[in-house]
C-alpha cells in the first residue's frame, strides 16, 4: 500500500466525514435538489446510496470471511429529511460498531481482494472512509457549498483508489505504460500497466520518465480519479490515450 492511515484515525474520520455528509444534507435546498456530479441522481438518492452501503459493509465485516457477500437490504429510506438523516446516522453507526467489534485484522470478503489493498476491516474502514468523502463533495456541490477537503486525507485517499480500482493481476490490455501522479503538496504515485495487470507503488526519483503525468492538488486529484474532474482539470504531460483507456478499462478477471 503506498500511503495508510491507522485503525483507529480511519473510525474517527468515518465519523467526522459522515458528520459533513449529513451538515452538507441538511444545508441543501431539499432532497430534490439535482447532484451535478452524480448524473440523473438527486440528493435523497445520494443519501440512500451511501447509508444502504454503510448498512451493507457493516453486514460483510460482521460475517467475516466468506466467499461471497450477503444480499443487500432493498428497503428504501425515508423520504423527509429529518428522518433521513437520522436512518443515515443509524446506517454510519451500524458501520463503525462492525468495524470496532472486528478489530482491523479481521479478514472478509472484498471486491478487491485480488488488488493490492487487503481484504480485511481495516481496508473496508479505509474505502468507506474515501467514499463518504467524495459523496460529502457530491452533498455540497448539490447544496452549492463545497468545503475544502482536509489534505492528508486527500492523500490517503489518491492512494487507497489505486490500491483498490486501480490494482488487478487482469492484463492490460495495450501497449504497455506508466502514469505518474503529482500532488503539489508534495506526494507522487506511480501506476504501471501491462501484461502483468495494473500495480500501484510509491514513485522514486530513479523511475523511468512516464508515458502520462497528472499533477494537481491532493483533493483534485483524487476528484479526478474518482471522475468528478477531467484531464482539464489537471496538468497533464505525456500521451493523453493513457488516462482515456484507463477510464474506459473494465478488467476481468
Amino acid at each position: 500500500m503506498t500511503d495508510s492511515l491507522e485503525y483507529s484515525a480511519l473510525l474517527q474520520l468515518l465519523d467526522e466525514r459522515s458528520a459533513a455528509f449529513r451538515s452538507a444534507v441538511a444545508a441543501a435546498p431539499g432532497l430534490d435538489a439535482p447532484v451535478p456530479s452524480c448524473p440523473e441522481w438527486t440528493l435523497f438518492d445520494l443519501v440512500q446510496h451511501l447509508g444502504t452501503g454503510q448498512r451493507w459493509w457493516a453486514a460483510v465485516v460482521a460475517a467475516g470471511p466468506a466467499e461471497a457477500p450477503p444480499a443487500k437490504d432493498a428497503t428504501e429510506a425515508p423520504r423527509e429529511l429529518e428522518a433521513l438523516l437520522a436512518w443515515y446516522t443509524e446506517s454510519n453507526e451500524l458501520l463503525l460498531s462492525a468495524l470496532r467489534e472486528a478489530g482491523p485484522e479481521r479478514a472478509c470478503w472484498t471486491w478487491w481482494s485480488a488488488g493490492v489493498s487487503p481484504a480485511n476491516s481495516w481496508g473496508v474502514a479505509r474505502r468507506r472512509v474515501h467514499e463518504v468523502l467524495v459523496h460529502t463533495y457530491d452533498a455540497q456541490l448539490a447544496a452549492g457549498a463545497v468545503q475544502p477537503m482536509p489534505a492528508d486525507v486527500a492523500i490517503d485517499g489518491v492512494a487507497e483508489f489505486l490500491d483498490t480500482c486501480n490494482s488487478t493481476p487482469a492484463a492490460w490490455p495495450h501497449e504497455p505504460a506508466t502514469i505518474h501522479y503529482h500532488a503539489t503538496e508534495g506526494r507522487s504515485w506511480l501506476l504501471t500497466l501491462d501484461g502483468t495487470g495494473a500495480w500501484p507503488a510509491p514513485l522514486t526519483d530513479d523511475a523511468a520518465p512516464p508515458s502520462a503525468s497528472a499533477t494537481g492538488t491532493a483533493e483534485q486529484l483524487l476528484l479526478f480519479v474518482w471522475g468528478r474532474l477531467t484531464m482539464s482539470d489537471l496538468k497533464t504531460e505525456g500521451d493523453q490515450q493513457v488516462f482515456e483507456r484507463l477510464i474506459a478499462w473494465e478488467p476481468e478477471e
